[in-house]
Formats: C-alpha cells, structure tokens, sequence
C-alpha cells in the first residue's frame, strides 16, 4: 500500500464536522475579497491591491523539473518537499526528488521554501521530524518559510484520525519556536476545514498561515500570507 501522504492530499472533508472547539477567539480578518485577485497573461492568479509573487508547491509527483523553464514562466519561488512520515507505519522518509530540486532550484536562482508532510502526534514526534528533516536539508538556506505541513488523513488505518485541536495547536507552536530558535521562518499549512477543526488560530498568529484554499476568488475570512489556489495548476 502507498503509504504516502500525498497520495490522499486531494480528499474531501470528513462527512461529519468534528465538535466545536472552544474557546474561539477569532483571528485577524482578511482585508482581501473576491474582486482584488486576477489572472496574468501566464494564467498566475495574482493580487491587485499589494505586490505578490506567484509560487509552486513540488514534492516527487511533479517528477523531473526543469526549473530553468519554470523561473522563465514568471514563478518567482517555490516551496519543496522534503520528506514525509508515513500515515500508517509512521515511518520517516525522505522525498525522492528533494536533492535534485535543492540542487537545480538553487542552479537558476530560484528562491525557495521546505516543507515536511507530518503525520506526527506528540511534541515527541515533531523533534523526530525537525531531526530527520534538518539532516535532508543540512546547511542550505531557506529564502521563504519552513513548515509542518500535518494534514489529516481518513483512509482506514490513518494514524491521524482522531487529532483534536489543542494537541495539533501544541505541535504546531512546539514546531514554530524550534524553528525560530533555529534561525528559520515557520509557517502554519491548513485548509478551510482544518482551520475551523483543528487549530486555534489565534494562537497561532505570530507566524504567516498559508491556506489551501482551490478556488480563484478568495472568500477565507481570516488574514493568510500564502493562498495556494489550485491543485490543478500547469506551469512550463
């Protein structure tokens, strides 16, 4: 069995809503609507009303990249897997591809991000992941953010079923000062569903949120400073 993560990225989310989480204390609000986003000529959906930059999100499914032609389309960085833990075992594994694209992104001046695709379920767990990982990437430097990238698999047999939101919210702050007292920027991945579910956000807000969010009009109400918009995407 495919004990990738990412193999079930794209899942919907769980039929039932899972039970409040309480207190709610809401985040700061998005000062951007439906109206302030629009294609380019290269079909990059990009913000009107401040400077933004358009990005990819690239693991070993998008396979051999040529990212010559990639930085030549108008990407202006992108974010790299570098590994990810299995959903059932829980084993460690290092992303396929990652020594190729470090090598190459950083070959044609292509500022980049990491990420790792966490199934953890302690503090314990996510040292094990920042250990793993920070091996992977050794000294090279990070020019955008570095993230827990933990989404919650349903598939019979995940280990993440069943994550409430304080213990998630811990990992995730546990995650971010690590990496800050390492010298990095974290960031906090979630979608829609996740940030009603299983975050406190307001906790959360000394770091950047990036929202997986796959639409082109932006209706999210909370202030996010990455939206990945699409899953479908095609870039040269």
């Amino acid at each position: 069995m495919d004990e990738d993560p990412e193999a079930y990225l794209h899942q919907d989310a769980p039929a039932e809503p899972l039970p409040s989480i309480e207190p709610i204390i809401e985040p700061e609000a998005n000062p951007y609507g439906r109206l302030d986003f629009q294609y380019n000529r290269n079909n990059y959906l990009y913000c009107l009303r401040q400077e933004s930059y358009p990005g990819v999100d690239v693991s070993a499914f998008q396979g051999n990249i040529d990212w010559q032609k990639v930085k030549d389309s108008g990407i202006r960085f992108a974010m790299l897997r570098l590994g990810y833990r299995g959903y059932e075992s829980g084993k460690l594994v290092e992303d396929e591809y990652i020594q190729q694209n470090l090598e190459q992104t950083k070959a044609v001046g292509m500022p980049i991000g990491a990420y790792f695709f966490s199934q953890a379920l302690s503090i314990e767990e996510v040292d094990e992941e920042i250990e793993f990982f920070m091996n992977i990437l050794g000294d090279f430097p990070l020019d955008m953010p570095i993230i827990l990238d933990w989404e919650q698999i349903t598939v019979e047999g995940s280990r993440t079923i069943g994550m409430d939101a304080r213990t998630l919210t811990d990992i995730q702050l546990h995650f971010c000062k690590t990496m800050t007292e390492m010298g990095y920027q974290p960031m906090i991945y979630f979608n829609w569903h996740q940030s009603e579910n299983l975050y406190y956000l307001s906790e959360l807000e000394e770091y950047p949120f990036w929202l997986a969010l796959y639409q082109d009009r932006m209706t999210y109400p909370w202030k996010i400073e990455m939206w990945q918009y699409t899953d479908k995407g095609k870039v040269p």
